[in-house]
């Protein structure tokens, strides 16, 4: 038997997978052009590998990955790597998200992300 098909809503951010959104301010206000007001994250929680949040900045959305807290294989968790694939399948593979940016500093959120 089938299960039917279940969409991963966003939910509040799991406390041990919190950190500080006010610190991707800058980060989001360059990525997504205009973008300015309350900032929120939730969390999609189906997830098996990178952890995946939903950003909003005043009427914009995106989505943020980031490799698991605690990971030591960083090469598992290539944030670059999957931005560098999303980047490359953009207009060959139309299901495909659309990578907006990459950051590799660490310090706005303990880990590289993209969005």
């Amino acid at each position: 038997m089938h299960s039917p098909l279940s969409i991963d809503a966003p939910d509040d951010v799991r406390e041990e997978e919190r950190f500080d959104a006010e610190r991707l301010r800058g980060f989001l206000e360059a990525a997504l052009p205009g973008a300015s007001g309350p900032l929120q994250v939730l969390q999609f929680r189906k997830g098996y590998s990178n952890l995946t949040y939903l950003v909003r900045i005043g009427n914009q959305e995106a989505v943020l990955r980031r490799a698991p807290f605690g990971v030591q294989v960083k090469s598992a968790h290539d944030m670059r790597r999957e931005f560098t694939i999303l980047s490359a399948l953009q207009g060959v593979y139309a299901k495909a998200p659309r990578p907006i940016a990459f950051c590799d500093d660490e310090s706005l959120i303990g880990a590289p992300l993209l969005t």
